[in-house]
């Protein structure tokens, strides 16, 4: 009796950085501060670097554990070195599954551009998207994780993809209670998440610019809400401002190092509990393991999507 061993090769998902360096300039949401930024291939296994060139290269790597201030952004601090303003930009290369890149600007905080993460995709698809040879490892949710603080809530819990609920309540009349549910496979992300720009009140810039605040805000890089409208619409979705927090919250996720299978929900959550919620996580081993995945599985980041807008290949 003869034994046929068949040896059957799966093709999985692998790492993707860019092919070539993109830069742009503009100025900080909150210092105003001009600033040259540029992004750059990486090799596989680096994650996503932040390099200031005005300090001789010192670099600090986007993961938790070196989250630093988090109230109305999520800065990066290693050493006394800070980089602030760090969301938009990590939230588009999740959009596009971009693993690995080196982001360098020459001041402590990220151009604000628009106000959205679609200014850092155009970046990415000029530049192109070009598979490494090492298989990307996700963290796949095995238990859910829920965390509450008053009004506020957030959880994680296990699913084969990646999926946001978010649910937001502002006292304003074109806001008011907004929720957007969005499992982000299939280029989802550019369509429904990447233009959504972020809002200020009218009413709180003073106090906001007393508190060092959004010194570089401006009508042509946030939604600017009066009293009882918008001072500089129309609106890019009728339920921008919801669909923002979710590009936020994808973005502060970013942080656990790796793209993320699981269902996430939250309720005016915010930025303090997005990266409270990533520590959590990372500090729990039982709660998720690394997988990676067969290339015939849904694409989890709509990166296939986003090449093939870029115009490039394999």
């Amino acid at each position: 009796m003869y034994l046929l061993h068949i040896s059957v090769s799966i093709s999985l998902v692998y790492e993707q950085t860019i092919r070539s360096a993109v830069e742009c300039k503009g100025i900080g949401l909150h210092s105003g501060a001009p600033v040259s930024m540029r992004i750059l291939p990486a090799s596989s296994g680096t994650g996503i670097v932040f390099r200031r060139t005005d300090l001789d290269g010192f670099e600090i790597e986007a993961v938790s554990r070196n989250v630093a201030r988090v109230s109305y952004a999520t800065s990066l601090m290693k050493k006394g070195v800070l980089i602030s303003t760090t969301e938009h930009v990590l939230s588009a290369f999740i959009g596009l599954g971009i693993d690995n890149a080196i982001v360098e600007l020459d001041n402590l905080e990220l151009p604000i551009l628009d106000g959205s993460a679609k200014p850092f995709v155009d970046m990415i698809q000029k530049a192109g998207i070009r598979k490494q040879r090492r298989p990307r490892k996700y963290l796949k949710i095995r238990r859910e994780v829920e965390m509450r603080e008053g009004s506020k809530f957030i959880a994680v819990y296990p699913s084969d993809t990646y999926s946001v609920s978010y649910a937001i309540n502002f006292p304003h009349p074109l806001i008011g209670k907004e929720t957007f549910e969005v499992e982000l496979t299939n280029g989802s992300y550019l369509r429904h998440i990447a233009a959504a720009r972020t809002f200020g009140s009218r009413e709180d810039e003073q106090a906001m610019r007393n508190m060092g605040l959004i010194r570089g805000a401006s009508r042509e890089n946030c939604i600017v809400l009066t009293r009882d409208g918008i001072e500089n619409g129309p609106l890019r979705f009728s339920d921008e401002f919801v669909r923002h927090k979710v590009l936020d919250l994808v973005g502060d996720l970013a942080l656990l190092g790796k793209q993320v299978l699981g269902k996430v929900v939250a309720d005016r959550a915010g930025h303090a509990m997005h990266t409270a919620i990533v520590s959590r996580i990372l500090r729990e081993r039982t709660l998720w393991e690394e997988v990676t995945l067969p290339e015939s599985a849904p694409d989890i980041s709509g990166s296939r999507s986003a090449q093939a807008s870029a115009g490039s290949s394999l």
